[in-house]
């Protein structure tokens, strides 16, 4: 009822902080863990936040689970911005506010005494004893960081404030009551930060309030609270303990603990009305304080008060330790004392012990009657200065050993234990009391020595000078005394533990050696009366925490060997003696582990001492045995039973058959309290030799002998107590154990010995102390332990690794496992059943059970094994160490293998089955450790000379490998495998026995039954001479010589063989050995024989037990006269005999149960100085060979755990697994190993699927600019979390690792192609290098979108029904759910967690190799054929072709476009263009691939059609230089597409064409000479958008192509080759704007005959047109390259002239010619281009008709006329051509009406610019003309001429016959000739063009035009010839003949003036009249004679 009237007063209410986020700075350790317990317990997530990251985990481990909250390490500097910033940044990143800030972490400086006598004492002990830089570091922790990270985490505070109701956010700043003393304690630096933090809370909780935050900042000041600064120390949980003595001065009697913290922080983090207080938690300490800060405690004295003094060590005034102070220096000890410090006086304190003790035994009836003096005690003593000795107990005459005690005490006399008669008499007359009858009687000689004790302290006023002896002398009588009972010893040894804890007995007081040897001498000999057992073990009890205080102490260090033999055997006894208690014997055992810790600890001090020469000189094998023989020796001899005190001590018992303790040794009696006995000896006063070597080596030998598991009197609790102290022994001293000689022989026999037996056994306590003893022995001992260690690991993999099959889960792909052993290496079979013989093989289970094979175990042992591995596997260099020491090593086994395969194969989750559960994660943990230390140490750098060490390493395991396999081919075929070994280089030569011998003698792979068949054949008689002369036999007897051979091989069977055997040894013996006792070899084989013999019969089998075996006699006599006729020495015999019947001669695996393991550890002694020392290895030098060889399990170990884990912890620890293995892999260059990592990732991503997954059904989702590709691998990777996690990892291996990648890359390939199909990452911008920008790669379009801004705001059930109906009507894929979008969404964050572009970035940096490969592995993707585009099939279920949004579809048809083939080709293309190296490795594989793809173009989408191509020209542009590389072929195949091909992929090809032609060189060459290039250009002219591309690339090769380029070919754009092709494609595009141009102006002209303002005219129209005007401007600069091609060319001069110029000519004025051409624009700028080329020089030379004799003077006249000739003849056809190809066919075609027709309103301005055209032409050309001679030629008569001859006809027609006359007229046809000249011929042929152009269009405006134009141009050149003198009237007849001789031109201008009469008046009637009238006749001369003669005579001239 109360609950559920006030739920607001519970407790989970109150305190309150579930959920709650808090950090905790210093929260690892102390009161920061206190802390983050508090808040993480009640339900907080807590960040603990320190430096050192172990132990932050460490805290985690041990406090963090189980529990309601968390707590999460963080590690960081908070003393920096930078860490405070990183902070702040963690915890918003995943909080976003934070709750609770405790600012805990802090530190102190060092301690200093502020105490001086003056001013210069007291500044030196302040001033020169510290630093500022402490100071500054003190104040930055304590002071300064709270202040920033208090700030720094404002915003969070603030925010946690407003997201919670009643809630604020909280700071704590832990100060400390350093901060509010006034004293310094020691440490002014700490004491002011603290008070610094106090000031600093209130400061913030104001200005916080003051800025309206809703923060509250209070702080925690603690007092005495246990922590690492405190105590110095922290276990492993990371939790101080400080003892309750740490009470001194507080009211609570005690120091703070985890809860009183705890509810401090509860209070201030849950308490809202709490803000600005500084809460202290002290126990009270302040409250006792005066003003400066000191107790005021009043000095009380049990005799007087003084003011505060010293006494011992401490003092009244001293002030505890408080919390968070640095402790002061203590001694560096192995378990410094506890100062414990005393409030009243030491003298007073011992006097009332005195008391206390005496007034006990006078309470007890043997004391009841005492004299008064004794009670009176402390009255002076006789003398001041007289200090009495104590008496001491003689302990025999020499101190250097201790007489040896038996254990049972058979061999000891039993001492009475109580008084005897007489004894009590004589005691009685020395009582000092009065009797009955009232004489004196004299004390108790102990109540004597008290009453002395008191006297003596009473003069005494500094107890540290009280003389130690005297001071413990009546203590130790009591405790030595029988008479004693049980309460009085137990009070006299707690007074002696106080004088010790108070410090009372030092190291300083007066012969503190004899003692301490006293104390030590009495409390091991202790004696008292038993009572009840309870009271009696409290006496045992405090004995040993007063033996482990002694020892623990700085004093115990004086005690000496024999004290620390006799106070060990004590403790031994006390833990071994059944008779005691549980609790006692636990109690002993736990004081000898303390005790043992310091004694072994004494090793460090002490120097290396060599084995003595009595025990180094005998056998390894019997240590133990030789060290207890030692007579000299002292020893330690636990009583197993009877007394527990002194060394092999029993009780003894009294007359009154009273039972009591006893405690002198054997052969002592009582009398020792006699006085003659008081006294000491003065040897006594002589200081004890420290303890050494000689104790510590008898200890260590006692608890080794205690483990002999064949010892039947030592139990398996005594052998457990061994093992713990002797673990706890190796902890503190392992290394100095090893360094001892004497004691590491014990280690590498004894203890090795027993502790390989005692794992052999089922108890499980004894395993698991046994296993923790050998872990603790490798980790400090193991250089010793090289053999042993062996042993014990194979054992402990034999029991281990199971030989079961891994079991096959649904959902793994078995491959993804392969590597795992089955089983190990060093498990062999047992040997097979010999096929002769007597001797049996032992059998499997006995094998077992003597550890030489591992056999089943329990569960729970095969945890207790796997665990130790585990410790062992943590050591960082242990496995490496297991790697070189066995693996490299040919003798030994494959440990480091072995025992990652153990691992690997345990860590499967089915080793439960056979096991525990446990067993798979600790193998696992053990696995990844081993991985984890190889990561660590892996940029550490090498050793000097690693890699010579490591060649060594790698050749040793070649030839182990060898070894190996060669032997076990030998033992198949002994021949066989010698060949194999000769032909591994293991024998050098088969030929030679000596090789084969000393291969067959070293290994021990070899079977001993086939080597012994082998060496003992016949033939090989040779072979077994040499293997028997590879031992040494001097020194042996001939037993031990045989028994060395015979060990080394099986005995065949066969007779022969033996006797073949016994031959070839005798001889090697007596040549070796030469016995004395035996006379000759024949006696020897005789001999060897017999021992054989005796062997046998001694341990034949099938001789009955009944049967006599043969004797010593027998055998003695078998052999008489056999020694060269004389008997052996029977003594000889005798030791044969012996050596035979204790140890069969066997093979070592063939012994039977009883000596196998003996033989056996015999066996491993004798081969440990062979086999040397283990080699430690503490570098990383020979990692990468060890990785190499382990790897496989491994990672298939990893594959499968991640594969069938479950638990988030396993995820993390394999994650780091695989990175770390990564790591590895690609740091040691192993490449398989990574390969192995990529393709196991790959698989469980499932995303390197061969087949691409379908896109068909991709579905875009926008929403804003945002925009997802909802696909079914997007939701199948974001639906599977290990497939999400795996691809992370995968990338995150790879990424700085690419270039370990081997053959792995086809799965990365894989992966990366169908991220890419599915819009999960692009091509990254940093892969444009030399590829052109392209642009992304189109994605197949999706098959709809859906815009989620578009669509209605409608939700609910019955929508998203209606919207999946609507769209499965449709027969359209339904909408993406919910659930896939979140899927997809969490794919999209996995692959960009996974920074894909990083790694493609990293491609471009791949060695050469690694590129090839990947390179290779990109076209391997490809589709095989026979398009290297893969056709996407359509899925079963109904795809929408195209994408439809929200509802709209489109069709497509074609070949559908599969985007990830082009990622593929695209990024192969851009690794390959990386460099000039990258494109010679990998050009040639890539252009193949193309070129395929090229080839198959048609069957191609066109987008990636367009990208191929384009792939493709780039590449050839950049490799060109390659000779794989052809631009013929690649041209040739572009050209070879179809239109519609080639239209899709025009852009692509004219971008690649540019690229080729870009620069001179060869590529532009071989590009403009391929005719396809220009068939390329010719098809794509007309392109949409590519045309102005092409054009640009005819005006580039034009431009290089002028005449100040082209005078060198290499700057040369046309080439002959391509010279007709450029102008057949300028002219195309030229003629192209016929219709276009056409157009344009014929709209434009109707727009202005109807006065309208024309529209623009289409731009792709006006393109053609600019692209025309362009292009015959090209042809103009074309024209210009016409002469010198000719120059160059090989054709004829003609022929070129047709070539080059014709071309020109048919571009300008042909039939399809521009001329031509519809638009007027264009038609006039070709005929204008016509004219220039016309009217220059280029066409032809006027120099070619230079007939000028003048310049040919020096020349053969031959050759002159031939030359003539041709440049008339070529003249001529050049110049006919001209006008007969070029300007008259053009005229007449102009002249045509359908030509008219094309361009009516513009044909006449043309036929006007075709006037001047022709009479320019005629004009520039006509001298030229004139200068070519004439040809006669036959022709009709035509004109006049005609006329003329047909008059004459007539005339004889009529006057003959009519046949006659046409004859004659045939007759007069055919021989009518006439000379032609070719200006007659132009001119003619322009006449009558001219003619036909006036007449063309008569009766028009262009008629009226054209006669105009006709008239001025005939005109025109009507005057230029006759100024030239060509055109003139001709002359009269007479006047013909009179000039005929003197002007060869006559005929050509009567020609020329008859044409242009003829002509003119048909169409220009009067014009040459006009321009040439005829002359007025001139009047005949007269007649004079001589005038005449001299006229006559000039003519003949």
């Amino acid at each position: 009822m109360s609950q559920t009237n006030n739920p607001d007063f519970q407790l989970s209410e109150v305190f309150n902080v579930k959920g709650k986020i808090a950090l905790v700075t210093g929260g690892g350790s102390g009161i920061g863990l206190m802390c983050s317990q508090a808040l993480a317990v009640n339900g907080a997530k807590v960040y603990i936040v320190g430096r050192t990251e172990e132990k932050l985990q460490q805290a985690k481990e041990a406090h963090g689970k189980d529990i309601a909250g968390e707590l999460i390490p963080l590690t960081a500097d908070v003393t920096t911005k930078e860490g405070v910033d990183k902070l702040v940044k963690e915890i918003e990143s995943k909080e976003g506010y934070l709750d609770i800030l405790v600012n805990n972490a802090g530190i102190a400086e060092g301690k200093i005494t502020p105490e001086g006598k003056n001013a210069e004492e007291i500044r030196k002990n302040l001033y020169e004893n510290q630093d500022p830089k402490d100071w500054t570091s003190v104040y930055n922790t304590n002071a300064v960081a709270p202040f920033f990270l208090s700030v720094g985490f404002l915003p969070l505070l603030q925010k946690a404030t407003e997201r919670q109701h009643a809630w604020s956010g909280t700071i704590i700043n832990i100060s400390s009551i350093s901060g509010l003393v006034r004293i310094s304690q020691g440490h002014f630096g700490y004491n002011a930060s603290k008070g610094a933090t106090v000031h600093l809370t209130k400061l913030l909780a104001a200005e916080i309030q003051g800025a309206g935050l809703k923060i509250r900042v209070n702080a925690i000041a603690p007092g005495v609270f246990p922590s690492e600064m405190t105590t110095q120390e922290s276990g492993d949980n990371q939790k101080s303990e400080m003892p309750k003595e740490k009470k001194e001065g507080l009211p609570a009697g005690r120091p703070g603990n985890d809860r009183d913290m705890a509810a401090a922080v509860l209070f201030c983090a849950a308490c809202q009305y709490l803000n600005g207080q500084n809460v202290v938690v002290d126990g009270g300490y302040l409250i006792q304080t005066d003003s400066t800060g000191t107790k005021p405690v009043p000095v009380n004295y049990a005799v007087r008060e003084a003011a505060p003094k010293h006494y011992g060590s401490s003092t009244v005034a001293s002030m505890p330790p408080l919390p968070n102070m640095s402790p002061s220096s203590t001694r560096n000890e192995q378990h410094p004392p506890q100062h414990i410090g005393i409030r009243i006086d030491p003298v007073a304190l011992v006097t009332q012990e005195c008391i206390t003790l005496t007034s006990a035994m006078r309470k007890h009836a043997r004391w009841a009657q005492s004299s008064v003096s004794a009670i009176l005690g402390g009255g002076a003593s006789r003398s001041s200065l007289e200090v009495p000795d104590p008496p001491l107990v003689r302990r025999g005459s020499s101190r250097a050993g201790t007489p040896k005690i038996d254990p049972i005490g058979e061999k000891s006399g039993i001492a009475s234990t109580t008084p005897q008669a007489d004894e009590d008499t004589t005691l009685a007359s020395r009582w000092g009391l009065r009797g009955k009858k009232g004489r004196s009687v004299q004390d108790n000689p102990l109540l004597s020595a008290f009453a002395k004790l008191r006297r003596d302290l009473a003069t005494c006023r500094d107890i540290a000078t009280f003389d130690a002896p005297a001071l413990l002398h009546p203590f130790l009588q009591v405790i030595r005394s029988s008479s004693t009972s049980a309460t009085i010893t137990s009070l006299a040894v707690m007074s002696i533990t106080k004088f010790l804890n108070y410090n009372l007995i030092t190291v300083q007081s007066p012969r503190i050696g004899p003692a301490m040897h006293l104390l030590s001498a009495a409390i091991t000999h202790c004696r008292f009366e038993a009572s009840d057992t309870a009271a009696d073990e409290v006496v045992l009890l405090r004995i040993l925490r007063l033996m482990e205080l002694v020892i623990s102490r700085p004093e115990g260090s004086l005690l000496g060997d024999e004290s620390i033999c006799e106070m060990m055997s004590t403790g031994l006894s006390m833990c071994c003696q059944v008779r005691l208690s549980e609790v006692l014997r636990r109690s002993a055992e736990m004081a000898m582990v303390t005790m043992c810790q310091i004694v072994f600890g004494r090793l460090a001090e002490l120097p290396v001492e060599q084995i003595p020469a009595q025990i180094s000189g005998r056998s390894r094998s019997n240590t133990m045995r030789s060290m207890a023989q030692n007579g000299d020796e002292m020893k330690i001899q636990p009583p197993l039973q009877g007394s527990v005190m002194g060394n092999g001590e029993v009780p003894r018992h009294s007359t009154d058959d009273r039972p009591s303790y006893e405690l002198a040794p054997a052969g002592e009696t009582q009398e020792r309290s006699a006085p003659e006995k008081e006294q000491p000896e003065d040897d006594e006063d002589q200081p004890a030799t420290p303890y050494a070597l000689p104790s510590i080596r008898e200890l260590f030998r006692v608890l080794i002998d205690l483990l002999d598991p064949h010892n039947k009197q030592h139990t398996n609790a005594m052998r457990v107590m061994a093992l713990r102290i002797i673990d706890v022994a190796l902890e503190v001293a392992g290394p100095f154990i090893a360094e001892q000689p004497i004691l590491a022989v014990m280690v590498e026999d004894d203890l090795c010995r027993h502790l390989l037996q005692l794992v052999r056994l089922e108890d499980m306590v004894v395993l698991n102390s046994s296993l923790r003893v050998a872990g603790t022995l490798l980790t400090t001992c193991r250089k010793l332990l090289k053999l042993q260690q062996e042993l014990f690991l194979s054992y402990l993999v034999a029991c281990l690794h199971p030989k079961v099959d891994i079991p096959q889960e649904p959902g793994i792909d078995p491959s993804l496992y392969e590597g795992v052993p089955q089983a190990p290496k060093l498990v062999k079979p047992a040997p097979s059943q010999p096929s002769s013989g007597r001797s049996t093989p032992v059998p499997v289970k006995d094998r077992r059970q003597l550890g030489l094979e591992g056999g089943s175990r329990r569960p729970e042992a095969r945890e207790a094994m796997v665990e130790t591995i585990g410790t062992l596997v943590r050591m960082p260099a242990f496995m490496a160490e297991l790697f070189i020491n066995y693996d490299c090593e040919v003798d030994r086994q494959d440990l480091c293998e072995d025992m990652v395969g153990l691992l690997s194969r345990n860590a499967f989750p089915d080793a439960a089955t056979w096991s525990t559960t446990n067993v798979p994660p600790l193998c696992l943990d053990s696995l990844l450790t081993f991985i984890q230390s190889m990561a660590e140490r892996v940029d550490e750098t090498p050793v000097e000379g690693a890699s010579d060490r490591i060649k060594r390493l790698q050749n040793q395991r070649r030839r182990k490998k060898i070894i190996k396999s060669g032997s076990g081919k030998f033992n198949d075929n002994p021949k066989g495998g010698v060949a194999f070994l000769v032909k591994g280089g293991i024998i050098e030569d088969p030929d030679d026995p000596i090789q084969i011998a000393t291969f067959l003698k070293s290994t021990s792979h070899v079977s001993k039954r086939v080597l012994g068949e082998f060496i003992t054949k016949k033939n090989n008689e040779e072979l077994l001479k040499a293997f028997i002369a590879q031992f040494n036999f001097e020194g042996k007897r001939i037993d031990e010589a045989l028994r060395e051979l015979l060990m080394s091989f099986r005995l065949p069977g066969e007779s022969a063989l033996i006797e073949r055997i016994v031959q070839v040894f005798v001889d090697k013996y007596m040549n070796n050995a030469m016995p004395e006792v035996i006379a000759d070899q024949d006696a020897a084989y005789v001999l060897t024989y017999a021992i054989i013999m005796l062997n046998t019969d001694l341990y034949n089998p099938q001789v009955k037990k009944t049967q006599k075996r043969m004797t010593v006699e027998d055998f003695s006599r078998n052999l008489r006269g056999c020694n060269a006729g004389q008997d052996f020495p029977f003594d000889y015999l005798q030791e044969i005999y012996d050596a035979i019947a204790e140890d069969e001669i066997i093979l070592p695996e063939e012994h039977d149960n009883k000596s196998a393991f003996e033989h056996a550890w015999k066996t491993l002694l004798l081969n440990t100085h062979n086999s040397g020392q283990l080699e430690l290895c503490d570098t990383n030098t020979f990692d990468a060979e060890m990785f190499s060889a382990t790897w496989r399990p491994i990672v298939a170990t990893l594959c499968y755990v991640f594969m069938s884990a479950s638990d988030d912890a396993v995820y993390s620890r394999i994650v780091v697994g695989f990175d770390q293995c990564a790591q590895l892999a690609a740091r040691y260059d192993v490449p398989e190993a990574f390969d192995r990592i990529i393709y196991s990732l790959s698989q469980i991503s499932s995303l390197a699927a061969e087949t691409p997954p379908s896109t068909a059904l991709n579905t875009e989702v926008q929403a804003g600019k945002k925009k997802i590709m909802v696909s079914e691998l997007a939701v199948r990777l974001g639906r599977d979390f290990r497939a999400q996690l795996s691809t992370v990892l995968l990338f995150r291996s790879l990424s700085g690792h690419e270039n370990a990648v081997g053959e792995s890359w086809i799965y990365i390939v894989r992966i990366l192609r169908n991220l890419f199909v599915n819009a999960l990452i692009s091509m990254p911008e940093q892969l444009a290098n030399r590829l052109s920008d392209f642009g992304p790669i189109p994605l197949q379009p999706p098959s709809q979108v859906i815009d989620k801004d578009g669509k209605l705001s409608e939700s609910g059930l019955f929508s998203t029904f209606t919207s999946y109906l609507s769209s499965y009507a449709a027969d359209d894929p339904p909408e993406p759910s919910e659930e896939e979008m979140d899927n997809t969404l969490s794919s999209v964050d996995c692959v960009a967690a996974c920074k894909v572009e990083n790694i493609l970035a990293n491609l471009l940096n791949l060695p050469i190799k690694q590129l090839e490969k990947l390179v290779n592995a990109l076209l391997s993707e490809m589709p095989d054929a026979p398009s290297p585009v893969v056709v996407v099939k359509p899925d079963v279920r109904p795809a929408p072709v195209t994408a439809r949004v929200n509802g709209t579809r489109n069709s497509k048809q074609g070949p559908e476009y599969d985007p990830g083939s082009v990622f593929l080709l695209e990024l192969a293309t851009r690794l390959t263009l990386r460099d000039d190296e990258s494109i010679a490795v990998t050009g040639e594989a890539v252009t193949n691939a193309l070129q395929s793809a090229v080839r198959s173009a048609s069957s191609l989408h066109p987008l990636a059609a367009s990208r191929i191509v384009q792939y493709l020209l780039n590449l050839l542009h950049h490799s060109y230089t390659h000779n794989f590389m052809r631009a013929p072929v690649v041209l040739h195949a572009v050209s070879s597409f179809s239109d519609a091909t080639l239209d899709h992929t025009a852009t692509a090809v004219v971008k690649g064409l540019t690229l080729a032609i870009d620069e001179p060189g060869p590529l532009r060459n071989d590009t403009t000479a391929s005719p396809d290039f220009w068939s390329i250009l010719q098809r794509l002219h007309q392109h949409k958008t590519e045309a102005d591309n092409v054009l640009k690339i005819l005006e580039k090769l034009t431009e290089d192509s002028t005449p100040s380029k082209a005078e060198s070919s290499t700057f040369r754009g046309i080439t002959p080759s391509s010279y007709a092709p450029a102008l057949a494609l300028a002219t195309s595009f030229a003629i192209a704007a016929s219709l276009p141009g056409s157009i344009i102006e014929q709209r434009r002209n109707l727009a202005y005959r109807r006065g309208q303002k024309p529209r623009p005219p289409r731009q792709e129209d006006a393109a053609i047109v600019t692209r025309a005007l362009k292009s015959i401007t090209c042809i103009y600069a074309l024209s210009s390259l016409a002469p010198q091609l000719i120059t160059q060319s090989a054709l004829d001069r003609g022929e070129a002239w047709k070539e080059y110029w014709g071309a020109v000519f048919r571009g300008l004025a042909g039939v399809e010619g521009i001329a031509m051409s519809a638009c007027r624009e264009v038609r006039n700028r070709g005929i204008s281009v016509l004219l220039r080329i016309l009217l220059s020089d280029d066409p032809v030379k006027p120099e070619d008709l230079n007939t000028d004799d003048d310049e040919n003077d020096d020349n053969n006249p031959q050759d002159e006329d031939s030359d003539y000739e041709e440049k008339k003849v070529r003249g001529d056809n050049e110049w006919t051509a001209i006008f007969s190809e070029v300007l008259f066919p053009l005229v007449a075609r102009l002249l045509k009406p359908e030509v008219h027709r094309a361009d009516q309103m513009g044909m006449g301005e043309t036929r006007v610019i075709m006037v001047t055209v022709l009479c320019k032409v005629f004009l520039r050309y006509f001298e030229v003309l004139a200068k070519i001679p004439g040809r006669v030629v036959r022709v009709l008569v035509s004109g006049q001429q005609q006329q003329q001859q047909q008059r004459g006809r007539t005339r004889k027609a009529e006057e003959q016959d009519e046949d006659e006359a046409d004859a004659e007229a045939e007759e007069e046809k055919e021989l009518v000739e006439r000379t032609e000249y070719v200006l007659v011929r132009a001119w003619t042929g322009t006449l009558e063009l001219l003619d036909r152009l006036m007449n063309a269009s008569v009766g028009t405006k262009e008629g009226e035009a054209l006669e105009e134009a006709v008239t001025e141009g005939v005109k025109n050149v009507l005057l230029v010839l006759g100024d030239a003198g060509f055109l003139v009237r001709p002359m009269a007849a007479g006047e013909q003949e009179q000039d005929a001789n003197n002007n060869d031109n006559n005929d050509m201008n009567v020609q020329l003036w008859t044409e242009t009469t003829r002509r003119l008046e048909v169409f220009v009637p009067g014009l040459l009249g006009e321009l040439f009238p005829v002359p007025e006749p001139v009047p005949e001369p007269k007649a004079v004679g001589p005038e005449q003669g001299t006229t006559g005579e000039k003519e003949d001239v």
